[in-house]
């Protein structure tokens, strides 16, 4: 073991806190090699699999698959023995009961067995960083989606960067909408550089716990680079929206709906899907001459998709996964928004996207390129680090070591079990 004394005088903890994580060092070449290994997997994939089994697993024999037969799986419970068996029930057990008990978000608490509990409490994170874009035109709303559930969460600070104007200062509404939401600090500063300065703090910024907020090119690859230094909400693509319809919709509507998102730039995808082809055909007939005589409307690609039903038409949109999803057909409801993939889904005739942008409530950073398969609109839980707190008397312990023991003894880690058995000892 490397051991180290320090004696600390208890000034500026957030110094002592960056030498311990600094501790924890890559190896040389770490990403580098990540990088190549993720482009291999990409371009060759089953095939890189399994050579990389071999050179990097340390594999003798060249495996024919990686998938393990799902009937092995099965027979593993009688293979080991039943002390370890019932030991690994027991932790699916407890795990199981507290993450039900836990399952709805918030301070939630469980008592596993006489003198044992869990508790998953959630807390908000010191300092917030909020990106809106800015420079060319302002965003107030971006302000406010950022803010206002930061503040919910009881985010102490919250700190906005947006890029300045070319005379350097930042704009009066968007000002105004910080000092709507609440905001304590703001830089004007727009970019990868503002990202870093928000992530790492410099000798005038402190730097922030989590950072939120969509942005370009630039402050989308800035937060991939930077998470793990600081917590980000997602890597937000370009503005998407995917309109499913048939014969019932205006088209002159979804023609609107389709233009108002072409107006976030020319790498916007937008997509009109429908089983009616009379449907479709009357909203290509609008939307170039519509788009011509709007200079806001940039020359975003649409693509007009005709498909053989409506179930198929969700399905596609489904797994397009898109940012916003707007259902326009006969039967829509709210129980069918309900079972899609996107990011945000709207539901009617009169429930257009540009409500979720401004004020309808929900909030308009969303994940892109797919992203709401696994994620989902911003909100107050964004801005909370959650924490277990155990409690465990020593009855309890006794109880419970023999389980640890054996499990720790399968992994090869028998001081845990010496550990927890000591625990329980009288």
């Amino acid at each position: 073991m490397r051991v180290a004394r320090v004696d600390w005088d208890g000034r500026d903890p957030e110094e002592i806190a960056a030498g311990v994580r600094a501790n924890a060092t890559q190896p040389p070449g770490l990403v580098k090699r990540v990088a190549e290994i993720i482009a291999e997997v990409r371009e060759r994939g089953d095939a890189a699999l399994l050579d990389l089994t071999v050179h990097l697993d340390g594999v003798v024999e060249r495996p024919t698959t990686a998938r393990i037969d799902p009937g092995r799986i099965e027979e593993a419970r009688g293979s080991i023995h039943a002390e370890l068996l019932d030991a690994l029930e027991l932790a699916a057990a407890n795990i199981r009961t507290v993450a039900e008990s836990a399952g709805a978000g918030g301070s939630a608490g469980v008592d596993l067995a006489a003198g044992q509990r869990v508790e998953v409490v959630e807390r908000p994170v010191r300092a917030a960083g909020l990106y809106a874009p800015g420079g060319r035109a302002a965003y107030p709303s971006s302000v406010l989606m950022c803010a206002v559930p930061a503040r919910v969460a009881g985010v102490p600070r919250l700190v906005l960067a947006t890029p300045p104007e070319p005379d350097g200062r930042v704009g009066a509404v968007t000002l105004a909408a910080a000092a709507v939401s609440g905001i304590d600090e703001i830089y004007a500063l727009g970019g990868a550089h503002a990202v870093a300065a928000l992530a790492l703090g410099t000798e005038s910024i402190d730097p922030v716990d989590v950072l939120v907020g969509p942005g370009n090119q630039w402050v989308t690859e800035a937060k991939r680079q930077l998470f793990g230094e600081v917590g980000i909400d997602g890597l937000a693509g370009p503005s998407e929206l995917a309109v499913v319809f048939d014969e019932s919709a205006d088209p002159w509507r979804v023609t609107l709906d389709l233009l108002a998102q072409a107006e976030h730039g020319a790498d916007s995808p937008l997509l009109a899907i429908s089983p009616d082809s009379a449907a479709l055909d009357a909203v290509a007939e609008r939307v170039t001459d519509a788009a011509a005589g709007r200079p806001s409307v940039a020359d975003a690609p649409l693509a007009l998709i005709a498909t053989p039903s409506l179930d198929a038409a969700l399905e596609l949109a489904d797994a397009v996964a898109p940012e916003h999803l707007e259902l326009r057909f006969e039967g829509a409801d709210t129980e069918i928004a309900a079972a899609r993939v996107a990011g945000c889904v709207f539901v009617g005739e009169a429930a257009a996207t540009a409500f979720g942008d401004y004020a309808a409530g929900s909030n308009h950073v969303l994940p892109t390129s797919g992203a709401a398969r696994f994620g989902g609109p911003l909100d107050a839980r964004a801005f909370m680090r959650r924490t277990s707190v155990v409690s465990i008397d020593q009855a309890a312990a006794g109880a419970l070591a023999p389980a640890v023991d054996v499990i720790a003894r399968a992994e090869g880690l028998p001081v845990h079990g010496e550990s927890a058995r000591a625990a329980g000892s009288e």
